[in-house]
């Protein structure tokens, strides 16, 4: 004999059956189940009858010592007790713990942002999930399309990015030009824009041959720098600077990496060159993951704590 399995016509199955169904079957009694759920007798007895109609079955049926249930009964209790903890998992809080988690986290930045926060979010995130690990990824042309693929969680990210991808500020800088001590802008307390392109420029090739911030700012204004020195590193520029006449502009959190021995000066950057921010930027399908968040949050504490350079509290 052929046996041919019926479809389950989902629209006709009300979940909202299933802790009334799950109460009678444990408690074989209406009225317990009815407490256990937290309705009246009544109300249960409904969704009894309601059952019954479902099934097509009594379920429950009256004896000497109470109710029992039916072979068919028996069955649906036993395969409940089988999908029911995957049920909980399905539409339960997608809880996620870091001090157990083991995640491969990867995070593509610059130079400048791992110089400015690297080491503590690596040493924040073993802190607290010592099973992870990390791995920074250097600025590319083809860093949103490994988002988009998820072959990185994040982006650290020099300006907003295009509007499909979600973004967060982490924090803003400010530009400082930094010449040799011998330059003869090294003592000025103030530049002009004229004056500071007047000399030539090592230049930090952020992305797409461009330092954010910086070149796109004066563009705008229609004018550009005289570069001679391009370098893809932040933190090896500075040692560049000694014995030339070239201006360096440095973002002012990395000011501990321009060495102290009086080789190098710090001059205000002109004003035309405004603040700038870095941001984290992520894919809009990780907004509501427990542990991306979790990331996002770390990062955030990271970025924003006086050993990454921030300004104290209100100032």
């Amino acid at each position: 004999m052929l046996w041919v399995m019926r479809p389950l016509n989902l629209h006709r199955v009300d979940l909202n059956l299933l802790p009334g169904l799950v109460a009678l079957l444990d408690e074989r009694h209406v009225s317990r189940a009815a407490e256990r759920v937290g309705v009246s007798q009544p109300a249960m007895s409904r969704t009894l009858n309601r059952l019954r109609r479902l099934f097509d079955d009594e379920l429950l049926v009256r004896g000497d010592d109470g109710y029992a249930l039916t072979p068919r009964a028996e069955r649906i209790r036993a395969q409940i007790s089988t999908f029911l903890p995957s049920l909980d998992e399905l539409f339960g809080t997608d809880a996620f713990d870091p001090a157990t988690a083991a995640r491969d986290i990867r995070i593509m930045l610059t130079d400048y942002t791992v110089s400015a926060f690297g080491t503590l979010l690596a040493r924040a995130i073993r802190a607290e999930s010592p099973e992870s690990t990390i791995s920074f990824e250097v600025l590319d042309g083809r860093a949103f399309d490994k988002l988009e693929g998820g072959s990185i969680d994040l982006l650290a990210l020099g300006r907003t990015p295009p509007p499909r991808y979600r973004a967060e500020k982490l924090f803003s800088d400010r530009f400082v030009a930094v010449v040799a001590a011998d330059h003869p802008l090294a003592k000025r307390r103030s530049m002009g824009l004229a004056q500071y392109l007047r000399w030539p420029h090592l230049a930090i090739d952020v992305e797409d041959g461009m330092q954010p911030g910086v070149d796109p700012v004066l563009h705008s204004l229609g004018v550009s720098r005289r570069i001679q020195v391009t370098t893809p590193f932040h933190v090896t520029a500075p040692a560049a600077l000694p014995g030339s006449d070239l201006v360096l502009t440095f973002p002012s959190r990395l000011l501990r990496w321009v060495t102290g021995d009086g080789a190098t000066s710090v001059v205000p950057a002109p004003p035309e060159i405004p603040p700038f921010g870095i941001y984290a930027v992520w894919h809009p399908r990780m907004d509501a993951d427990p542990w991306h968040r979790w990331l996002r949050r770390t990062l955030q504490a990271v970025t924003t704590s006086p050993a990454s350079g921030a300004p104290p509290a209100g100032g």
